[in-house]
């Protein structure tokens, strides 16, 4: 068991009631599950995402916390948020990682491997 580790997962949702395809707007959550796997606790101070659009366009997104929270994670524990972005073609990635700082004072990132975000149903 590595000492600073700690293991995100994603679930990915197209929100078609808050969408607007006729201007473009297509907006989705994505569910967030973050579980330290390492045997040192460790607290999350930022998150940076990049977000590219099926255009290739880019938006990076750089803050602290998530949702508001800071959340603190000893060794097995779990902490689950979800949040939205909104895409202007039907399909879309994200990736990133969290800024994680250790009850030891050492910093490391949880890298969330790219997902994608796509309407249902929708031929490319």
């Amino acid at each position: 068991m590595q000492k600073y580790d700690v293991v995100v997962s994603v679930r990915t949702e197209y929100l078609a009631s808050q969408s607007t395809p006729s201007d473009s707007r297509y907006v989705f959550a994505y569910h967030i599950s973050m579980t330290n796997c390492g045997t040192e606790s460790a607290k999350l101070t930022t998150r940076h995402w990049i977000v590219t659009d099926g255009n290739e366009q880019v938006q990076e997104m750089k803050g602290s916390g998530v949702i508001g929270e800071y959340p603190h994670l000893a060794s097995g524990e779990s902490f689950h948020y979800t949040s939205g972005t909104v895409l202007n073609t039907v399909v879309g990635s994200m990736q990133g990682s969290y800024q994680f700082i250790a009850d030891d004072g050492t910093e490391f990132d949880a890298l969330v491997r790219p997902f994608t975000l796509f309407v249902p149903n929708q031929v490319h």
